[in-house]
Formats: structure tokens, C-alpha cells, sequence
């Protein structure tokens, strides 16, 4: 199964947010098979943006951290039809427009599952389904 990552997990995993949720992103990506996640381009431009401006990183160390996630993981790019279908995404579910370019984009690349604490637990769209790994019990979709 393939599995597509939100920002806000990869900032818990650098270390940013309360020790529970860092601890919790760390454990969620450790149990994936490397080879099954997309990071969505906008995603690792949140990210940059996230180290940079809010937690007040420098940009030298944070272009090396982005760069290690995506060395780490697959990038997906996007491209017109995903912008066409996050806008159509936007239109029909007042979804932000970035928040729907990741979800196309994860879908677009056949992923199953997005990982994310922001996005609506359980909303499914184009095949990928928002799974919140920080919340207990666990979404029958990451349950061993």
C-alpha cells in the first residue's frame, strides 16, 4: 500500500511541536516501507517554509533537511491535472487549494493512505483516504 505524507508530520519528525506528537511522527514513518511514500512537491515546500519562518531555522540547514526527505522518500510533482483536479476538489468541498493539490497529487500517484493531522480523519477522495496517525485507537488502515 502506498502512502503519501503531509507536512505537519514531516515537522513533528524534525523535532518541531510537543515531544508526544515528534515521538509519534518519528514511530508512524519508522513502520513504513521506505519504498510505498510519495512526499507531495507542496509538501516539502510547506516544510521549508514551516523550518524557516516559524520555527525561526536557518535556510542552509533546512534546504539540507529537505533535501534528506526527499532523498529518503519519492517526490511527486505537480503538475496542470492535479492543479485542475485540487481546484475541482476545492470547488465541491471547500478544501484549501493546497491542501487539495497534496491530495491530488497522492491520488494521482495511487496512493492509498494520507498521513495527515490537518485534513479531515477519514474523508476519502480519488481513492486516498486522510488517516490522522497521531490519533488512538489507530485507522484500520495503518493497523498491522
Amino acid at each position: 500500500m502506498r502512502f503519501a505524507v503531509d507536512t505537519n508530520l514531516l515537522v513533528y519528525a524534525e523535532g518541531e511541536g510537543d515531544a508526544g506528537r515528534c515521538q509519534q511522527a518519528r514511530a508512524c514513518l519508522a513502520q513504513l516501507p521506505p519504498a510505498e511514500v510519495l512526499l507531495p512537491t507542496q509538501v516539502l515546500g510547506e516544510l521549508y517554509n514551516v523550518l524557516t519562518r516559524r520555527c525561526k531555522r536557518s535556510a542552509e540547514p533546512t534546504r539540507r533537511a529537505v533535501l534528506e526527505w526527499a532523498a529518503l522518500y519519492a517526490v511527486g510533482d505537480s503538475a496542470w491535472p492535479a492543479l485542475v483536479a485540487a481546484m475541482e476538489l476545492n470547488a465541491a468541498h471547500q478544501t484549501s487549494i493546497w491542501d487539495a493539490l497534496i491530495l491530488s497529487v497522492a491520488s494521482q500517484h495511487r496512493c492509498r493512505v494520507l498521513l495527515s493531522e490537518d485534513l479531515q480523519h477519514g474523508f476519502t477522495w480519488g481513492g486516498v483516504t486522510v488517516v490522522n496517525p497521531i490519533l488512538h485507537p489507530a485507522h484500520p488502515l495503518l493497523a498491522p
